[in-house]
Protein backbone atom coordinates (compact mmCIF):
# COMPACT_ATOMS: atom_id res chain seq x y z
CA UNK A 1 0.00 0.00 0.00
CA UNK A 2 1.38 3.41 -0.93
CA UNK A 3 1.99 6.31 1.43
CA UNK A 4 -0.98 8.21 -0.01
CA UNK A 5 -3.26 5.24 0.62
CA UNK A 6 -2.05 5.04 4.23
CA UNK A 7 -2.69 8.74 4.72
CA UNK A 8 -6.18 8.44 3.23
CA UNK A 9 -6.96 5.45 5.47
CA UNK A 10 -5.77 7.33 8.57
CA UNK A 11 -7.87 10.36 7.64
CA UNK A 12 -10.91 8.13 7.13
CA UNK A 13 -10.39 6.50 10.53
CA UNK A 14 -10.08 9.91 12.21
CA UNK A 15 -13.25 11.14 10.49
CA UNK A 16 -15.07 7.95 11.49
CA UNK A 17 -13.97 8.40 15.10
CA UNK A 18 -15.25 11.97 15.11
CA UNK A 19 -18.57 10.87 13.64
CA UNK A 20 -18.86 8.15 16.29
CA UNK A 21 -18.19 10.64 19.10
CA UNK A 22 -20.74 13.06 17.63
CA UNK A 23 -23.34 10.29 17.36
CA UNK A 24 -22.62 9.26 20.96
CA UNK A 25 -23.26 12.81 22.15
CA UNK A 26 -26.59 12.90 20.33
CA UNK A 27 -27.54 9.53 21.79
CA UNK A 28 -26.79 10.82 25.27
CA UNK A 29 -29.00 13.87 24.70
CA UNK A 30 -31.82 11.70 23.37
CA UNK A 31 -31.49 9.21 26.21
CA UNK A 32 -31.65 11.94 28.88
CA UNK A 33 -34.00 14.60 27.48
CA UNK A 34 -34.59 16.26 30.85
CA UNK A 35 -30.86 16.82 31.25
CA UNK A 36 -30.85 18.41 27.79
CA UNK A 37 -33.66 20.73 28.87
CA UNK A 38 -31.69 21.65 31.99
CA UNK A 39 -28.58 22.41 29.94
CA UNK A 40 -30.63 24.51 27.51
CA UNK A 41 -32.21 26.58 30.30
CA UNK A 42 -28.89 27.06 32.08
CA UNK A 43 -27.10 27.96 28.84
CA UNK A 44 -29.83 30.48 28.00
CA UNK A 45 -29.36 32.08 31.40
CA UNK A 46 -25.60 32.29 30.92
CA UNK A 47 -26.00 33.86 27.48
CA UNK A 48 -28.47 36.38 28.93
CA UNK A 49 -25.98 37.29 31.65
CA UNK A 50 -23.26 37.81 29.04
CA UNK A 51 -25.37 39.70 26.49
CA UNK A 52 -27.65 41.54 28.94
CA UNK A 53 -25.38 44.54 29.64
CA UNK A 54 -24.94 45.07 25.89
CA UNK A 55 -28.69 44.89 25.20
CA UNK A 56 -29.71 47.20 28.05
CA UNK A 57 -26.99 49.49 29.34
CA UNK A 58 -28.89 50.84 32.34
CA UNK A 59 -27.06 51.05 35.66
CA UNK A 60 -28.72 48.55 38.05
CA UNK A 61 -27.90 50.82 41.01
CA UNK A 62 -29.05 54.15 39.53
CA UNK A 63 -32.08 55.57 41.35
CA UNK A 64 -34.65 57.57 39.35
CA UNK A 65 -37.61 58.39 41.58
CA UNK A 66 -39.42 60.06 38.70
CA UNK A 67 -39.49 56.69 36.89
CA UNK A 68 -40.48 54.49 39.81
CA UNK A 69 -42.86 51.54 39.24
CA UNK A 70 -43.02 52.10 35.48
CA UNK A 71 -44.37 49.38 33.14
CA UNK A 72 -42.11 47.68 30.57
CA UNK A 73 -40.76 49.97 27.88
CA UNK A 74 -38.02 50.04 25.26
CA UNK A 75 -35.52 51.51 27.74
CA UNK A 76 -36.64 49.26 30.60
CA UNK A 77 -37.78 45.91 29.12
CA UNK A 78 -39.16 44.65 32.45
CA UNK A 79 -40.16 47.98 33.93
CA UNK A 80 -38.70 49.67 37.00
CA UNK A 81 -38.82 48.98 40.72
CA UNK A 82 -39.94 51.17 43.62
CA UNK A 83 -36.80 53.31 43.29
CA UNK A 84 -36.92 53.68 39.50
CA UNK A 85 -34.14 51.16 38.83
CA UNK A 86 -34.25 48.99 35.71
CA UNK A 87 -35.53 45.53 36.66
CA UNK A 88 -33.86 43.79 33.73
CA UNK A 89 -30.46 45.23 34.56
CA UNK A 90 -30.88 44.30 38.21
CA UNK A 91 -31.89 40.73 37.33
CA UNK A 92 -28.82 40.33 35.11
CA UNK A 93 -26.53 41.77 37.79
CA UNK A 94 -28.27 39.62 40.37
CA UNK A 95 -27.64 36.51 38.28
CA UNK A 96 -23.94 37.31 38.21
CA UNK A 97 -23.84 37.73 41.98
CA UNK A 98 -26.00 34.71 42.81
CA UNK A 99 -24.21 32.28 40.48
CA UNK A 100 -20.81 33.59 41.59
CA UNK A 101 -21.74 32.98 45.23
CA UNK A 102 -22.95 29.47 44.39
CA UNK A 103 -19.71 28.73 42.52
CA UNK A 104 -17.56 29.96 45.40
CA UNK A 105 -19.50 27.85 47.90
CA UNK A 106 -19.26 24.73 45.71
CA UNK A 107 -15.50 25.17 45.23
CA UNK A 108 -14.90 25.80 48.94
CA UNK A 109 -17.01 22.87 50.12
CA UNK A 110 -15.29 20.48 47.70
CA UNK A 111 -11.83 21.70 48.76
CA UNK A 112 -12.78 21.24 52.43
CA UNK A 113 -15.00 18.16 52.35
CA UNK A 114 -13.18 15.90 49.88
CA UNK A 115 -9.74 15.88 51.61
CA UNK A 116 -11.33 15.43 55.04
CA UNK A 117 -13.51 12.58 53.76
CA UNK A 118 -10.54 10.87 52.10
CA UNK A 119 -8.38 11.18 55.20
CA UNK A 120 -10.96 10.09 57.75
CA UNK A 121 -12.20 7.20 55.64
CA UNK A 122 -8.75 5.82 54.90
CA UNK A 123 -6.98 6.47 58.22
CA UNK A 124 -9.94 5.73 60.50
CA UNK A 125 -9.37 5.42 64.23
CA UNK A 126 -9.70 8.35 66.61
CA UNK A 127 -9.40 10.91 63.83
CA UNK A 128 -12.40 9.42 62.06
CA UNK A 129 -14.40 9.26 65.29
CA UNK A 130 -13.61 12.86 66.22
CA UNK A 131 -14.43 14.35 62.80
CA UNK A 132 -17.58 12.29 62.33
CA UNK A 133 -18.93 13.42 65.70
CA UNK A 134 -18.57 17.00 64.48
CA UNK A 135 -20.24 16.11 61.19
CA UNK A 136 -23.09 14.33 62.95
CA UNK A 137 -23.58 17.27 65.31
CA UNK A 138 -23.83 19.78 62.47
CA UNK A 139 -25.99 17.47 60.35
CA UNK A 140 -28.47 16.92 63.17
CA UNK A 141 -30.12 20.28 62.46
CA UNK A 142 -31.63 21.58 59.19
CA UNK A 143 -29.16 23.41 56.99
CA UNK A 144 -31.19 26.60 56.79
CA UNK A 145 -31.44 26.84 60.59
CA UNK A 146 -27.68 26.59 61.03
CA UNK A 147 -27.08 29.03 58.17
CA UNK A 148 -29.46 31.57 59.72
CA UNK A 149 -27.80 31.16 63.12
CA UNK A 150 -24.26 31.57 61.78
CA UNK A 151 -25.15 34.47 59.50
CA UNK A 152 -27.10 36.19 62.27
CA UNK A 153 -24.21 35.76 64.70
CA UNK A 154 -21.59 37.08 62.26
CA UNK A 155 -23.75 39.90 60.92
CA UNK A 156 -25.46 40.60 57.58
CA UNK A 157 -22.99 40.73 54.68
CA UNK A 158 -22.10 38.72 51.61
CA UNK A 159 -18.83 37.44 53.11
CA UNK A 160 -20.61 36.24 56.26
CA UNK A 161 -23.30 34.71 54.06
CA UNK A 162 -20.63 32.67 52.26
CA UNK A 163 -19.16 31.47 55.57
CA UNK A 164 -22.62 30.49 56.83
CA UNK A 165 -23.45 28.43 53.73
CA UNK A 166 -20.02 26.77 53.60
CA UNK A 167 -20.38 25.88 57.28
CA UNK A 168 -23.42 23.71 56.54
CA UNK A 169 -22.58 22.29 53.10
CA UNK A 170 -19.12 20.74 53.59
CA UNK A 171 -20.45 17.89 55.72
CA UNK A 172 -22.31 16.33 52.77
CA UNK A 173 -19.04 15.89 50.88
CA UNK A 174 -17.29 14.43 53.92
CA UNK A 175 -20.03 11.84 54.34
CA UNK A 176 -20.15 10.96 50.65
CA UNK A 177 -16.38 10.62 50.20
CA UNK A 178 -15.92 8.75 53.48
CA UNK A 179 -18.60 6.21 52.57
CA UNK A 180 -16.94 5.53 49.20
CA UNK A 181 -13.51 5.17 50.81
CA UNK A 182 -14.86 2.73 53.39
CA UNK A 183 -16.25 0.58 50.58
CA UNK A 184 -13.10 0.68 48.47
CA UNK A 185 -10.28 0.43 51.00
CA UNK A 186 -10.87 -3.26 51.76
CA UNK A 187 -11.05 -4.43 48.17
CA UNK A 188 -8.41 -6.64 46.59
CA UNK A 189 -6.74 -3.97 44.47
CA UNK A 190 -6.19 -1.89 47.62
CA UNK A 191 -4.69 -4.89 49.40
CA UNK A 192 -2.41 -5.49 46.42
CA UNK A 193 -1.28 -1.85 46.41
CA UNK A 194 -0.53 -1.97 50.13
CA UNK A 195 1.39 -5.23 49.68
CA UNK A 196 3.45 -3.55 46.97
CA UNK A 197 4.60 -0.99 49.54
CA UNK A 198 2.75 2.11 48.37
CA UNK A 199 2.31 4.83 50.97
CA UNK A 200 -0.83 6.54 52.23
CA UNK A 201 -0.52 9.52 49.87
CA UNK A 202 -0.19 7.27 46.83
CA UNK A 203 -3.13 5.13 47.94
CA UNK A 204 -5.37 8.16 48.39
CA UNK A 205 -4.30 10.01 45.25
CA UNK A 206 -3.95 7.17 42.76
CA UNK A 207 -6.29 4.47 44.04
CA UNK A 208 -9.17 6.21 45.87
CA UNK A 209 -9.47 9.66 44.29
CA UNK A 210 -10.60 8.40 40.83
CA UNK A 211 -13.55 6.59 42.47
CA UNK A 212 -14.98 9.75 44.05
CA UNK A 213 -14.80 12.14 41.08
CA UNK A 214 -18.12 11.14 39.49
CA UNK A 215 -20.18 11.10 42.74
CA UNK A 216 -18.73 14.47 43.78
CA UNK A 217 -19.54 16.01 40.39
CA UNK A 218 -23.14 14.77 40.62
CA UNK A 219 -23.52 16.03 44.19
CA UNK A 220 -22.06 19.41 43.26
CA UNK A 221 -24.44 19.83 40.32
CA UNK A 222 -27.40 19.01 42.55
CA UNK A 223 -26.09 21.28 45.32
CA UNK A 224 -25.98 24.39 43.15
CA UNK A 225 -29.77 24.70 43.27
CA UNK A 226 -29.86 24.15 47.03
CA UNK A 227 -27.14 26.72 47.60
CA UNK A 228 -28.95 29.31 45.49
CA UNK A 229 -32.10 28.72 47.54
CA UNK A 230 -30.20 29.16 50.81
CA UNK A 231 -28.45 32.30 49.56
CA UNK A 232 -31.72 33.80 48.33
CA UNK A 233 -33.49 32.88 51.58
CA UNK A 234 -30.85 34.53 53.76
CA UNK A 235 -30.84 37.65 51.58
CA UNK A 236 -34.64 37.73 51.70
CA UNK A 237 -34.43 37.67 55.51
CA UNK A 238 -31.91 40.53 55.48
CA UNK A 239 -28.96 38.35 56.50
CA UNK A 240 -27.17 38.28 53.16
CA UNK A 241 -26.72 40.88 50.46
CA UNK A 242 -27.58 44.38 51.64
CA UNK A 243 -29.20 47.21 49.67
CA UNK A 244 -28.57 48.35 47.02
CA UNK A 245 -26.90 45.08 45.93
CA UNK A 246 -29.07 43.51 43.18
CA UNK A 247 -29.22 39.98 44.57
CA UNK A 248 -32.32 37.90 43.75
CA UNK A 249 -33.28 37.18 47.36
CA UNK A 250 -32.85 40.83 48.30
CA UNK A 251 -34.97 41.81 45.27
CA UNK A 252 -37.73 39.52 46.53
CA UNK A 253 -37.65 41.33 49.84
CA UNK A 254 -37.70 44.73 48.13
CA UNK A 255 -40.79 43.81 46.10
CA UNK A 256 -42.72 42.28 49.01
CA UNK A 257 -44.59 45.50 50.01
CA UNK A 258 -45.82 45.90 46.42
CA UNK A 259 -46.89 42.31 45.79
CA UNK A 260 -50.62 43.04 45.68
CA UNK A 261 -50.30 46.05 43.37
CA UNK A 262 -47.25 45.20 41.23
CA UNK A 263 -46.49 41.48 41.71
CA UNK A 264 -43.90 41.55 38.92
CA UNK A 265 -41.36 42.93 41.36
CA UNK A 266 -41.40 39.56 43.13
CA UNK A 267 -42.35 37.35 40.20
CA UNK A 268 -39.28 38.20 38.10
CA UNK A 269 -36.58 37.31 40.67
CA UNK A 270 -38.65 34.37 41.93
CA UNK A 271 -38.94 33.03 38.39
CA UNK A 272 -35.19 33.37 37.89
CA UNK A 273 -34.50 31.41 41.07
CA UNK A 274 -36.97 28.72 40.04
CA UNK A 275 -35.45 28.33 36.55
CA UNK A 276 -31.89 28.08 37.84
CA UNK A 277 -32.78 25.58 40.56
CA UNK A 278 -34.86 23.52 38.15
CA UNK A 279 -32.13 23.45 35.48
CA UNK A 280 -29.42 22.50 38.00
CA UNK A 281 -31.58 19.69 39.40
CA UNK A 282 -32.29 18.35 35.90
CA UNK A 283 -28.60 18.47 35.00
CA UNK A 284 -27.62 16.80 38.27
CA UNK A 285 -30.21 14.06 37.90
CA UNK A 286 -29.12 13.42 34.33
CA UNK A 287 -25.46 13.26 35.32
CA UNK A 288 -26.32 10.85 38.12
CA UNK A 289 -28.00 8.48 35.67
CA UNK A 290 -25.29 8.96 33.05
CA UNK A 291 -22.38 8.27 35.41
CA UNK A 292 -24.04 5.44 37.30
CA UNK A 293 -22.41 2.21 36.12
CA UNK A 294 -25.60 0.29 36.89
CA UNK A 295 -27.33 2.13 34.04
CA UNK A 296 -24.68 1.17 31.47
Amino acid sequence: MSTNDNAMSAAALIQQGRSTKSASRWRILLRYPLMSVGFAVFLTLILTIIAGPYLVSNDPLQIEMSDRLQPPSWDNPLGTDHLGRCMFSRLVAGAQITLSLAGIVIAATILIGVPIGLLTGYVGGRLDTFIMRIVDGIGALPEIIIAIAVSGFLGPSISNLLLAVIAVKWIEYVRLVRSIVLLEREKEYMEAARAAGFGTWHMIRRQLLPHIVSPVVVLASLDIGKIILIVASLSYLGLGAQPPTPEWGAMLNDGRPYFQTIPELMIYPGLCIMLVVMSCNLIGDGLRQLLDVRNK
